[in-house]
């Protein structure tokens, strides 16, 4: 019982000088110097030039009402439903359906939950591994292994064993905490890349949905136009029949149908285009996808372009940037602790007997405990490339920082400017429509009097064409470069009611 005694208390001493050594090693961990992240300066506008509000009396006043969230970092805000600031039911259903079937968000998604599982896997770090195994050898030495003579009878062992052992690396040059951080970094930057791709694909929805809408009022249009101009050319040939017209009128008449026939299957084609685009992008098949046509209503949306400096944090793409920043700079700190020791703690307890029925017998116990110390000396300078390549791509992420940067703030430019002159086009194009159809009422009453020849009815008929397909074509585009502010400011709109907006 006295040497049980001695043994336990002689191994709680090893114990206890073990626990001191650590102790003493985390308290000179908590002193080693991890890399300073410094975020690159940028020199960022007071306003944005294309947002100042110019005749702002002409235009028509806006249909839908929203505003802005208070901007935060893109990688720590769900991403909000932008598009109910349109108050169009059926783009809300497919926006839906696009965020839960769309391929290119469960690729996204699926990152994510990788870059989650390896920010865990490195956190695991901090923690002790512990493992246990059991295991049985048997094996044979001959006489000549034992300093006999040849032929010497050998000699056979079995050995059984069980073992529990532990090991910890402490983080005394910080190594675990860099390896940490940048997995982290990676982690939050592919959230942000995942709210990117939210985003990206709900404006891809709603960019082939409002030309989807614009095609159908084209073609209803030009549908309207081919029985207007049949029409004209069976009266033109009963009036050649009667000797009223000379053949050239009827012959122009009947080439008008053929083009404007031409143009609809045209169009026909670019609408079964951009319907199979947004089959795709709902994850569907085209052929088991159909949408009932609906000419697109006209309607102006008016978005506050905010202030520069919150772009920076409502943008996805800016915040994954910046994380990739924070990444590689935790990684130099991965590279400079390679230059220090590594310092680890191990330990093993078990049982080993050459019989099974003995194994758990106190008097076959091993153990094993101690810390390990391993210094580098010499690599032929593979540590000094690795710390000069992770400054390498520290630069590469700035740079690449900065680039996303300047992009973003030219796209809200871009599409500020499409908004701007687009709502001028539109006063403009609603005037020249107005004006066309009042030109070619005119000519068909001057030709039915004999007054003009018929192809001045035949130029005021492509004229008053045209002004409408124009009209069309820019509401569609004033249409889709609402939904390209909205990504270019990294979405974050919400519906809300005129009494909310009233009362700010």
């Amino acid at each position: 019982m006295s040497r049980l005694f001695a043994t336990i208390q002689h191994t709680a001493q090893l114990g206890t000088r073990a626990v001191a050594t650590a102790i003493s090693l985390l308290l000179l961990a908590a002193c080693s110097p991890l890399p300073t992240e410094h975020r690159p300066a940028l020199a960022i506008p007071a306003n944005y030039r294309e947002a100042s509000d110019t005749s702002a009396a002409a235009l028509p006043p806006p249909t839908s009402l929203g505003r802005w969230k208070p901007a935060e970092p893109a990688d720590q805000q769900a991403p909000s439903s932008w598009w109910e600031v349109f108050e169009d039911p059926v783009l809300l259903a497919l926006e839906q359906q696009a965020l839960q079937a769309n391929p290119d968000v469960s690729i996204a998604m699926a990152r994510l939950q990788q870059a989650r599982a390896l920010a865990s896997r490195s956190e695991a770090a901090r923690t002790p591994e512990i493992n246990a195994s059991a295991s049985y050898s048997r094996q044979r030495t001959p006489g000549a292994a034992a300093g006999r003579e040849d032929g010497a009878p050998g000699t056979s062992q079995s050995l059984w064993q069980a073992q529990a052992s532990v090991a910890y690396e402490l983080d005394v040059f910080g190594r675990v905490s860099s390896s940490i951080a940048a997995a982290q970094a990676d982690s939050a930057q592919q959230q942000a890349l995942a709210h990117q791709m939210l985003l990206l694909v709900q404006a891809d929805v709603a960019t082939t949905y409002f030309r989807l809408r614009q095609l159908e009022a084209e073609l209803r249009l030009l549908r309207d136009t081919v029985q207007l101009r049949e029409d004209a050319a069976g009266l033109l040939d009963r009036r050649l029949s009667a000797g009223a017209v000379a053949p050239f009128v009827a012959d122009q008449a009947r080439t008008e149908v053929l083009t404007a026939r031409a143009e609809q299957l045209a169009l026909e084609q670019q609408q079964a285009l951009a319907l199979h685009a947004l089959a795709i992008l709902l994850g569907q098949a085209p052929a088991s996808f159909a949408l009932a046509p609906l000419p697109l209503a006209p309607f102006s949306v008016q978005l506050p372009a905010g202030l520069p400096s919150a772009l920076l944090e409502r943008r996805p793409d800016i915040a994954a940037a910046e994380r990739a920043m924070a990444a590689e700079n935790a990684r130099i700190g991965i590279a400079q602790a390679a230059f220090f020791p590594s310092f680890s703690l191990t330990g093993a307890l078990g049982y080993a007997s050459s019989d099974l029925g003995n194994l758990l017998q106190w008097s076959q116990r091993s153990f094993l405990l101690g810390p390990l110390l391993s210094l580098p000396i010499f690599d032929g300078g593979r540590r000094e490339a690795e710390l000069a390549r992770s400054h390498a791509l520290y630069d590469e992420r700035v740079a690449q920082y900065r680039k996303t940067v300047l992009h973003a703030f030219g796209e809200v430019e871009d599409a500020l400017a499409a908004m701007r002159t687009l709502d001028q086009r539109i006063v403009h194009q609603h005037g020249a429509e107005q004006a066309s159809s009042r030109v070619a009422r005119s000519a068909q009453s001057r030709f039915n009097e004999g007054d003009v020849d018929y192809l001045v009815v035949v130029d005021a008929e492509r004229t008053r064409l045209r002004s409408r397909q124009a009209l069309i074509q820019s509401q569609g585009e004033r249409a889709r470069a609402t939904v390209a502010l909205v990504r270019a400011l990294g979405g974050g709109w919400q519906a809300s009611s005129l009494a909310a907006d009233a009362s700010d």
